[in-house]
Formats: structure tokens, C-alpha cells, sequence
């Protein structure tokens, strides 16, 4: 895997899905992994059930897709697990909420490297056992209205229940965490053999499968998944999103649900109160209503229509009182009043006061109307739903009232366990479609927006080589997902290629353009010189030597913060125009083969202001980079400038002087010296070199001589090179 700037991010060698077909084979891989375990589940569950094991074992093949694939086909395995067992026992759906908490759990422990260990084991143990046996005992309790209910922890519970005191809820807790905690042990050891019997090949390919481009590794996905704006990364936002309207749906539905339910649910409570009375009002005979007040059970046929009432309170399950009451404007006068397990009825005849719940009904009930509606009181005897229904005789006249009672406790009871269920059921189908949505998001938006990103950022434009390999970095990233995105992609992609070509013609032409002017800056230098027939090929040769002194200096570590790449190429390129100022000198003084008079010798200084003005002519025109011309007007001006201040045509000293034309001072003198003329023979490299030592602090600049000295095996070969021009 290679490695770019500050970002590494390319894929993992094993796993490069570049075709349509390699992609979808890694979706078939995975949905065939979920199947599996699946069928794992099912057959855990199936023979728990035939040897009657007190365990579940109905996780393990949960945990093998979480660790194997991660955490989707962990939370849909999961899910599916308890859809597919509530065919049989559709109370298992409603802890599909547990199985996809189990699936999540498993996927960060496997992600974290947590089954790889003993202690990871363990610790991932007791967390699903949390899961398992805790949630799981909350949920068991409300969905069982606060009871204990029926199923493999029942008799534990119980028994745990009447040896240590507890309440039956912690009773219920402790049996479950109990049994759970082997469950989960027994299933994580199976699940982490099964996992790690896996071909490392099959796991890399259920982990690969969602990608919609070449995979990134571990680094590069953190990178990936960073948050980039300033607030909120773009995955956040989809996520936040997709889980506010789901949750929104699912309060809403669950809202309504439960409305409807409990409005259902109070009008079948109402009906049975209403039936039970009616059947009750139809066993009493109107005629004897005032015999049975005045002699209760001494009356005729008292006693049977007291056996009657009790076989249709019998048959009436839910109805907590059944009573046949006389309301008169001194009370409520009792006709019949059943005794309860908990509560001893009220003896014939007995004059009660009016409830506070029937005060508002008072007028119809002295006045022998029927009462429609159901009453709530919550009064003496509790929270009741309660049925009146008026007993008439042949006259039409209204003689009592029998009533039915049923506990409203039991009906709350009933509502929050219907409640507790659809949160369970709307819970598990939450994180399955916030895990489908994750997935998706990371998959489709996150990770191919930001790998984009990625690769764009780390474009290198220094160099052909790293603008290509920055090319092929983005053209191997292969994002194919099939939308926008993959527009996105292709656009990126041939914007890119487009640049780098931009680019590379744009230094073509640009070298081009640096060759043309340094072939003119060479025509312009080789006129000027020509006028001068006693120079030869002094231009090249003072370009030469800048640089082999320029180069020491910087290999000696002297003002290494000014002798960089491009200053040393600048002036090397101006060195030729050094003496470009001599074009103003008349050629009876530039060729002159004796001595200049002092007249004379002021008009031939005069070429180092002459050519520092024309550079500074030809600056003025060029409208950008003149760096190299700015060098050259140095060069013009000052190479004749001395380091003890006596030289022309400023007599400045020392640093005052540019070091280029420092520089170009030592290499200028150097050059005349070795070089023959008309009135003189060439001197020695040696003798030459002498005169330059002894210049050293007066005409020169120490450190450029000393770079100059040590040098000395270059400005001889660059010498020698020239000696017969």
C-alpha cells in the first residue's frame, strides 16, 4: 500500500471489489452469512427446546455475524432471529429489542478486539448478560403487567422468591441474571470457536462488501469518518435526521396505538360490565325487589337469585363486584351486594351513601333512566369501571338497578404491557433501520465524499511524478455508487486530469519561454562581448564559476537562507549580463591595447550604471517574476564594488554589497587574470588563485574566497575547459 503525503488511505491488497460483479458477489457473500446465522439461531433455540435446557442459546449465530460482518448483519440477524421464532411464539417478538442490542454490543466488541482475549471475553459476557437478563427482566415485567409470568425463569424466580424474601421483580432479575449469564458464556465460547474457525478470506469479504469503492484501511477510515465542517460532518447530520423521523413515526404510531388500544380495550371493559349487568338485571324479578330490601335473605326466592348473581359474577371474568342496588332520595338502599375474597358485601337492606362518581348521575338514577355510558370512580373501593343497568317492571317503572364493577388497575396493567410491547417491537425496528441507514450513509455519502476530499487535498503539484502518482490515487479510489456521487466522482476525475495536463503544457511552454530568454540574454551578452575582442568567452566562464562558488557556499553552510535552488538558478542565468552596460562604451576605449588614460578609465566605469539601467528598464516592462533580472541589475551594478569600500561606481562595503555580485567580483577577476590578452599573458591557475587569497578582506568577500579555495579542484577543471578559447 503506498503511502501519500500526510494521508495514507488506499486499500488493503486483499480486497479491491473493481467490478459490478465482484461487489455484488460480496453481497451475496454477506446475506449468506446472515442465513446461516440464522439457521444457527434458529436450531439453538430448537434444541433448547427438545432437551429442555434451562438456557436460550438463541444468540450465537447473532455474535458470529456481528464479529464476522459487523454491526448490520449483527442487528439484522438479530432481529430476523425473534421475527422468525414468533411464528411459533409470538411473545418472542417482542424482545427483538435485546437481540439487536446484543448484535451492536457484539459488533463494538469484535471491532474493538475484545473476543480476541480472555478478559475481552469475559467482560463481553457480562455485558450481554446486562442486556439479556437485565433489560430483558424490565421488559419481561411490564409485559406481563407487572407479574412474574411463564417461561424458563419462572420457577427459579419464585423459588428465589420464597428463600431470600425478595419481591417477585427482583426475584424475577436475579433469576434471569442468573440464567443468562450461563447462556451468554456457553454462547460466547461457541460463537468466538465458530468466528475464528472462519477462512480469514470469507471475513474479509463480509467486511468489504458494503463498500461502493476501493476499500480504505483502519487509519484511513477514521480519517474518513473525521468531521470536517465546523459544526456537524454530513454522516451526523444523515443520521440525526433519519433517526429524528423514525423516532417521530415511531412516538406518533406508538402514541396512537396506545390510545386506540386503551379506548378498545375500556369500551370491551365496558361491554363486559354492561353484559354482566344486563344478565343480572334479567334474573331479578321487579315485583320482589321491595321484599328482598325489607327481609333480605329470609325473602322468597332471595337466596336463589343470590346463586344466580354469583354464577354470572363466575362466569364474567374481570368483573371485580356485582350488586344490585335501590336509589331512593334518603340513600342507596342494598338489594344485593356479592362478598368478595377481599371484601364482605353489604347486607340487604343497608342505606349507603351516594358515590362521589354517581353524584353527577343522581337525578337519573332517582329518576330510573338508564345510564348509557360506563362511570370511573375511584373511590372506597378502588379504581372501578362501573355498568348500571335499570331493572324494570311491567309497568315500565324502575324498580332497582344492577351493576357490574370491573378493577380499572387490572385495565392500566393491560395498557402499559401493551405499551411496553410496541416500544419493544418500534425499538428493534429503530436500530435495524438507524444500522440499515448508518450503513448506507458511510458507505454511499460519507465515505466517498471524503475520500474524494482526501485525495484532493493531498493532490501534489510540485513535480510531474507526484502530480501523477496524486492522479492515480484519485482513478484508483474506483467509486461506483451508481448516483451522484459517482458524478461527483467522474467530474473530480476529469477536472484533475485536465489540470495536471494544463499544467504540464504550461511548463512546457513555460520552459520553452525560460530557454528562448536565456538564449536571448546569451545573443544580447555574445553582442555585447563581441565589441570587445579581447574578452573570448568571459560570460560563460563567470557563469561557471558563480556556480561552482555558489554551490561550495552552500555545501560550507555560508547564507544557506539565501542560497537556494532558485536564486542560485537566477544568477546563473544573469551572470551573462553582468557587462551588459559596455554597449554604451565607445569601442576605441573598450579595445584600446594600452593603458586607459583617467578619462578614458571613468567612461569605461561608467558600464556598471549604464547596465544597471538598462536591466532596470527591462524590469519595469516585464509585469510579474523578474527575480533572475533583479539579480542581473546586481550583478551589473556592483560587481566592481570592493569589500574595504574602494571600489566603483557606489564605494560601498562589506554586506552592503549583494552577494551575488560579491560572488560575481571574485569570479570576475579570477577570470581576467587566467585569460590571455593582447597586452598581457594568462596567468596560473595557481598564481591567479594566490591573488585571490590575497584579496581576501580588502577587494573580496572572506567567505565567498574561502568557498572559492575550497572549490579550487572545480574552478581548475572550469579553467582548463576554457584555456584554449
Amino acid at each position: 500500500m503506498r503511502q501519500y503525503s500526510d494521508n495514507s488511505y488506499f486499500a488493503e491488497p486483499h480486497s479491491r471489489p473493481d467490478s459490478v460483479r465482484e461487489r455484488r458477489m460480496g453481497i451475496y457473500s454477506v446475506l449468506m452469512l446472515s442465513a446461516g446465522c440464522l439457521l444457527i439461531n434458529i436450531l439453538g433455540i430448537k434444541l433448547v427446546g427438545a432437551l429442555g435446557l434451562t438456557l436460550y442459546l438463541d444468540n450465537i449465530g447473532t455474535i458470529v455475524a456481528a464479529a464476522a460482518g459487523g454491526f448490520l448483519p449483527g442487528v439484522a440477524v438479530g432481529f430476523l432471529t425473534n421475527a422468525v421464532a414468533s411464528v411459533s411464539d409470538p411473545f418472542t417478538a417482542y424482545y427483538g429489542s435485546l437481540s439487536v442490542l446484543i448484535g451492536l454490543t457484539a459488533a463494538y466488541a469484535a471491532k474493538r478486539g475484545w473476543l480476541q482475549k480472555i478478559p475481552g471475553i469475559l467482560l463481553t459476557t457480562v455485558l450481554l448478560a446486562l442486556i439479556g437478563g437485565g433489560l430483558g427482566s424490565v421488559l419481561t415485567w411490564l409485559l406481563n403487567g407487572f407479574q412474574i409470568g411463564e417461561d424458563i425463569a419462572t420457577d427459579l424466580s419464585n423459588a428465589i422468591c420464597a428463600r431470600y424474601g425478595m419481591t417477585p421483580f427482583w426475584g424475577l432479575f436475579s433469576a434471569n441474571m442468573l440464567i443468562d449469564l450461563a447462556d451468554k458464556a456457553v454462547t460466547i465460547v461457541a460463537a468466538v470457536a465458530l468466528w475464528r474457525l472462519m477462512p480469514k478470506k470469507w471475513i474479509e469479504s463480509f467486511q468489504s462488501f458494503g463498500w461502493q469503492q476501493v476499500p480504505l484501511n483502519d487509519e484511513a477510515k477514521k480519517a474518513a469518518q473525521r468531521r470536517y465542517s465546523r459544526t456537524m460532518s454530513l454522516r451526523s447530520k444523515i443520521l440525526i435526521l433519519i433517526a429524528a423521523a423514525t423516532v417521530v413515526i415511531s412516538v406518533s404510531a406508538a402514541t396512537i396505538s396506545y390510545r386506540l388500544f386503551s379506548s378498545a380495550v375500556e369500551a370491551d371493559k365496558a361491554e363486559l360490565g354492561f353484559g354482566a349487568a344486563s344478565l343480572a338485571a334479567e334474573v331479578i324479578d321487579p315485583s320482589r325487589v321491595n321484599d328482598f330490601i325489607a327481609h333480605g335473605e329470609a325473602a322468597e326466592g332471595y337466596l336463589e337469585t343470590k346463586e344466580q348473581l354469583e354464577h354470572i359474577r363466575a362466569g364474567s371474568p374481570g368483573v371485580m363486584y356485582l350488586y344490585v342496588y335501590q336509589f331512593r332520595p334518603d340513600g342507596v338502599h342494598v338489594v344485593f351486594d356479592l362478598d368478595t375474597e377481599d371484601v364482605a358485601g353489604n347486607k340487604p337492606g343497608d342505606v349507603l351513601p351516594l358515590e362521589k362518581a354517581l353524584k353527577r348521575y343522581e337525578s337519573e338514577l332517582l329518576a330510573g333512566k338508564p345510564i348509557d355510558k360506563a362511570i370511573i370512580s375511584n373511590d372506597n373501593f378502588g379504581w372501578l369501571l362501573m355498568a348500571y343497568e335499570p331493572v324494570y317492571d311491567e309497568d315500565g317503572i324502575c324498580r332497582c338497578y344492577a351493576a357490574a364493577d370491573i378493577s380499572m388497575a387490572q385495565l392500566k396493567a393491560d395498557e402499559y404491557s401493551f405499551i411496553a410491547k410496541v416500544i419493544s417491537l418500534f425499538f428493534g425496528f429503530l436500530v435495524l433501520v438507524l444500522a440499515l441507514s448508518l450503513w448506507l450513509a458511510e458507505y454511499n455519502i460519507t465515505f466517498p465524499i471524503n475520500t474524494m476530499a482526501l485525495a484532493a487535498g493531498a493532490f501534489a503539484y510540485n513535480s510531474e511524478e507526484a502530480r501523477t502518482d496524486s492522479l492515480d490515487r484519485i482513478h484508483e479510489l474506483g467509486i461506483r455508487t451508481g448516483d451522484e456521487i459517482e458524478h461527483l466522482y467522474t467530474a473530480l476525475e476529469k477536472t484533475t486530469e485536465d489540470t495536471v495536463r494544463y499544467i504540464s503544457d504550461s511548463q512546457e511552454k513555460s520552459e520553452e519561454i525560460s530557454k528562448l530568454q536565456e538564449g536571448l540574454i546569451m545573443v544580447l551578452a555574445d553582442i555585447v562581448e563581441s565589441r570587445d575582442r579581447y574578452t573570448g568567452h568571459h560570460i560563460r566562464k563567470t557563469a561557471e564559476y558563480t556556480k561552482a562558488i555558489m554551490e561550495q557556499m552552500r555545501r560550507d553552510g555560508v547564507h544557506t537562507d539565501i542560497l537556494t535552488d532558485q536564486y542560485i538558478k537566477d544568477v546563473i542565468r544573469s551572470a551573462p549580463l553582468h557587462d551588459i552596460g559596455k554597449i554604451q562604451v565607445p569601442d576605441a576605449i573598450l579595445n584600446k591595447p594600452s593603458r586607459l588614460t583617467d578619462e578614458e578609465f571613468a567612461q569605461m566605469k561608467g558600464h556598471t550604471t549604464a547596465g544597471s539601467q538598462i536591466i532596470g528598464r527591462a524590469i519595469a516592462i516585464v509585469p510579474e517574476d523578474s527575480g533572475y533580472l533583479e539579480e542581473a541589475q546586481n550583478l551589473a551594478a556592483y560587481h566592481h564594488e570592493k569589500w574595504n569600500g574602494t571600489g566603483y561606481p557606489h564605494g560601498i562595503s562589506g554586506e552592503e554589497i549583494p552577494l551575488s555580485a560579491r560572488i560575481m567580483a571574485v569570479a570576475d577577476v579570477f577570470d581576467a587574470l587566467v585569460s590571455r590578452r593582447s597586452y598581457k599573458e594568462p596567468h596560473s591557475v595557481e598564481s591567479a588563485t594566490e591573488a585571490i587569497r590575497e584579496g581576501s578582506g580588502t577587494h573580496f568577500d572572506p567567505a565567498v574566497v574561502e568557498a572559492f579555495l575550497h572549490a579550487e579542484d572545480e574552478i581548475r577543471r572550469i579553467a582548463e575547459s576554457h584555456a584554449d578559447e
